[in-house]
């Protein structure tokens, strides 16, 4: 009986950790809201956020710049869309190099696009 309940007991443990461990483990897709920032309209990728980066980023990170990640299209601009506000914020690192920081507004504009799903507007 004391071996069963030992048993019992075991499996009970891991399906508690196999139910609770992947989600406490899981890394969040956006980066949290900045704050005070409010969405109050859909942000389109071709008319604000692909002018942003090519007046911004193209002259480091276009095509043929020689500076990883390349960021001439939706694709590659969505799948670095963390590590790009991440580099807006000054972490590790400020982007534009060298240069000043983007206005807030600007900032906010790609915070938004994030956290409407990186539409392809």
């Amino acid at each position: 009986m004391k071996k069963t309940l030992s048993i019992f007991l075991a499996l009970g443990s891991i399906a508690a950790l196999a139910l609770f461990l992947p989600s406490a483990c899981t890394k969040a897709k956006t980066p949290p809201a900045l704050p005070g920032v409010t969405c109050n309209s859909t942000i389109s990728f071709s008319t604000q956020i692909a002018p942003m980066i090519e007046e911004n980023c193209a002259v480091c990170h276009g095509v043929g710049a020689g500076t990883s990640p390349v960021l001439s299209n939706h694709a590659e601009i969505a799948a670095n869309a963390e590590a790009i506000i991440q580099a807006l914020r000054g972490t590790p690192q400020l982007m534009p190099q060298g240069g000043p920081a983007l206005p807030d507004s600007l900032i906010q504009q790609f915070q938004c696009w994030l956290q409407q799903g990186r539409m392809q507007n």
